[in-house]
Formats: structure tokens, C-alpha cells, sequence
């Protein structure tokens, strides 16, 4: 395995590759070009090492016995806490919840927050480039009473035409006093990158509680939930390295108070008796269950390993290839969505091949060995902001190369002239 030392600083991108054992699959009777790593990313060795020894040598339930297994396996989990706070540079490692990921994240929030500080005529504010994930949880509450709902209202900040959200009406509907605004910190559709530290300024001026779906920000460069100053930050280890199942929130201690268990059971419990019960402090209070111990476990050698990559090298690498996608797809005249300057985006590329639906798109490069993903990736809102019913979508990570890029770019090409012929 790479040393951290020897990935510090620079990005060598060849060593970095070989850690990952699946970029060496061939796909189709070609080698691998995989570029959906905005919907999950791939596992380096190291990884897949920590899940196999977790369950070879310390599977136990966490929290719950005394035994040398269960000690280990807890102190492990509770390392791996500790590791998230540090990654994210949270206050402490009591700030940071164990979910399933970002959409249990979200839920959360929704359900132990929201069911307990918001009535009927309160206002959510949200944007119109958020995944279903950050939309569906507040559309369960927006229903009537009768329907299980609270009655909440939702608004939403609209997008400029270069795909950036629109700062001034965001400040004028902030203004306006909001219970929460949930927004993304990184499109997964455009790539935007939003001023995540203005949006939640303006929001604190107001007394407006804020949510950041981290899920494309944590994992492509470096995230300071304290300089950030927003309330609940949700990602997903999936996206960043580690594997799925495992995912933190993580939340400003003083809106703890606010909230209500997420779910009832094991290990969130002090005192159960027949008709009452008594909670735990948080962060355990919203972690009922067995949780995926070794998932999480395995995600704390995700996040060394990422630390050992320098998050700036990787921030401006993903940043080299998405300029290198848009300057070649615009040559070919493909129409691309989301801001023009790959300076302003992350490490992602929706594109539109004009008369190539994006599922025939996927099938052809599929039919090259690369992988990109077609669809309206868990944002119809948005798919209808853009005039679009879907998009074909190539994201890259730390481990993609110029010369995956200029694959695509010629498989892309080959899509165009194969519908020529037809």
C-alpha cells in the first residue's frame, strides 16, 4: 500500500491507481474507464483489508459486552467517531451521529428536528438543484395532519442560467425567516460549488437553521464544519472511498437539545421499564440498534487514506480533468450543463448528445469500457429546470487520468457518428 508521506504534496496518480484492484477489471474486452464516482466511489485495497480483518478479528456488537471482541470492535467504532470529527474538523467527536448515509442523514434531521420544531405555516427553504433526498423528507412533512404530515410550507431558491444559484434571491427568502434551509454544498447533476460559509452567514443573521448535504463535498476536498458554521452537515462513506452502509451527521451541539430520538430500541436506552423509558446523551441517542460496525470501522481507513492524498492535490487534479472534459465535449459540440468554468464545479460533467437519448448514450460508451451514468440522478426537479428528462453524467475522482478523459471524450465522438450512420 501507498504511504501517506509519499502521496503528500503531489498527487501520483499512477501509485494511487494500483491501490484500487477493481481499475484493473476489463470491461466489455476493454480496459475499465470508470467515471461515476459521484455515485459511489471505488474501494482501494486498504479498505476492503479493514472490512475483512474487522470481521476476521473483532466482530462483536459494539457497546454491549465486556468481552475482548466487544472491546475491540467498540474502541474501534468509537475511533473511527473520532476520526470523522478530526476529518471534518468538528468540535469533538460526541458532534458526530452514525447513519446508513446522506438520505438517512436527511431523514433525521427531518424527522428528530423537524417533527419537533416546526408547525403548520413554517417555512422550509430549499433549492431547486437539491437530490430527492433533501426533497422527499420535507415533502413528508409538507403533507396535511391527516396525512401524517405537519403542514409545513416549502420554497425554494432558484438557479441562474449558468446553473449557479441565485445569491440574491437566497439573501431576500432568508430574510423572509425560514425554520431551516437545506441545501447542497456540490450539485450532483452540475458540479456547482456553492458558497456554502455565505449561505450559512446570511442564514444565522436570520435565526434560520441549516442543513449541508455534504455527500459530493466531504469526499473531494477539504471541509471545516466550524468555519463552515452551519448546524447539520449529512455525507455518505460510500462516496468517499469507504463503504456503503456507513455515513455521518454531523451536528452542532447546541441543537441536540432540540431534538427527539430518531428511532426507539437497543443501545439508545439508559432506563426501560414497562410503560417508560430514559435516553442516552448524543450522540447514542439517535443510534438505536446494531449498527454497521464494520462498515464504519472500514471508513476510518477511507478517511486516512484520503488524508494521505492531500485534499488540495485532489481538489485541483478532479478540477485538471473537468476542464479537459469540457473543452473536449465543447469541440464536439455536445451541449454540457452547469457552470462553463470547471474552476467554479466539482469533478462532474452532465452532458447532452443532441438527438442521443442518455440511456443509448451509456449503452454505447458501456460497450467501450466506460462507465458514466444516464438518468436524471435523483433530481427530476431539476431535470425540469433544465428542459431535460435526463442527462448522461461522467464524474472523476483521484484516481481517473487525462487519458481516461480523452477516452471518454473519443467515446462520445464514436456515440455521434454511430447515430450519423443511422
Amino acid at each position: 500500500m501507498r504511504s501517506a508521506s509519499a502521496a503528500a504534496a503531489t498527487l501520483d496518480v499512477a501509485a494511487i491507481r494500483a491501490d484500487f484492484p477493481i481499475l484493473a477489471t476489463t470491461a466489455r474486452g476493454a480496459p475499465l474507464v470508470y467515471l461515476d464516482s459521484a455515485a459511489t466511489s471505488q474501494k482501494p485495497q486498504c479498505v476492503i483489508d479493514a472490512l475483512t480483518s474487522y470481521y476476521t478479528t473483532s466482530n462483536a456488537n459494539v457497546h454491549r459486552s465486556v468481552h475482548y471482541l466487544a472491546e475491540r470492535a467498540t474502541m474501534a467504532f468509537e475511533e473511527a467517531r473520532a476520526r470523522v470529527a478530526a476529518f471534518v474538523n468538528a468540535p469533538a467527536a460526541e458532534n458526530v451521529v452514525w447513519v446508513r448515509g446522506t438520505t438517512e442523514a436527511v431523514n433525521l434531521v427531518a424527522t428528530s428536528w423537524g417533527r419537533r420544531n416546526l408547525a403548520a405555516g413554517d417555512t422550509v427553504l430549499l433549492t431547486e438543484m437539491e437530490h430527492h433526498s433533501n426533497l422527499v423528507p420535507w415533502h413528508m412533512l409538507a403533507k396535511s395532519p391527516d396525512e401524517g404530515g405537519l403542514g409545513i410550507a416549502l420554497d425554494f431558491v432558484p438557479l441562474t442560467d449558468d446553473g449557479q444559484l441565485d445569491m440574491d434571491v437566497a439573501a431576500e427568502k432568508l430574510a423572509a425567516g425560514p425554520r431551516l434551509f437545506g441545501f447542497t454544498a456540490k450539485s450532483n447533476v452540475l458540479g456547482t460549488e456553492n458558497d456554502v460559509v455565505r449561505l450559512c452567514a446570511t442564514a444565522r443573521e436570520h435565526g434560520v437553521v441549516t442543513l449541508v448535504d455534504g455527500a459530493q463535498s466531504v469526499p473531494h476536498g477539504a471541509v471545516d464544519f466550524a468555519a463552515l458554521g452551519c448546524d447539520f452537515l449529512a455525507f455518505s462513506a460510500h462516496k468517499a472511498l469507504g463503504p456503503m452502509g456507513a455515513g455521518a451527521l454531523v451536528v452542532n451541539a447546541d441543537r441536540y437539545a432540540e431534538m427527539d430520538p430518531y428511532q426507539g430500541g437497543g443501545e439508545m436506552i439508559m432506563r426501560v421499564k414497562l410503560a417508560t423509558s430514559t435516553y442516552m446523551d448524543p450522540p447514542l441517542r439517535f443510534e438505536a440498534g446494531t449498527p454497521s460496525a464494520g462498515d464504519v470501522i472500514a471508513f476510518h481507513t477511507a478517511l486516512d487514506y484520503l488524508a494521505g492524498c492531500d485534499l488540495a492535490a485532489v481538489h485541483e487534479h478532479e478540477t485538471r480533468l473537468t476542464r479537459l472534459a469540457l473543452d473536449l465535449l465543447a469541440e464536439l459540440g455536445v451541449r454540457t450543463f452547469g457552470p462553463a468554468d470547471a474552476a467554479q464545479r466539482a469533478g462532474i460533467v452532465s452532458f447532452d448528445v443532441p438527438g442521443v437519448h442518455p440511456h443509448d448514450v451509456s449503452t454505447l460508451l458501456d460497450g467501450r469500457g466506460i462507465a458514466v451514468r444516464a438518468g436524471h440522478h435523483c433530481c427530476q426537479p431539476l431535470m425540469r429546470r433544465l428542459g431535460v428528462i435526463a442527462t448522461s453524467r461522467a464524474s472523476f475522482y483521484l484516481y481517473n487520468t487525462e487519458d481516461e478523459v480523452r477516452r471518454f471524450a473519443d467515446g462520445v465522438r464514436h456515440v455521434q457518428e454511430y447515430f450519423r450512420r443511422r
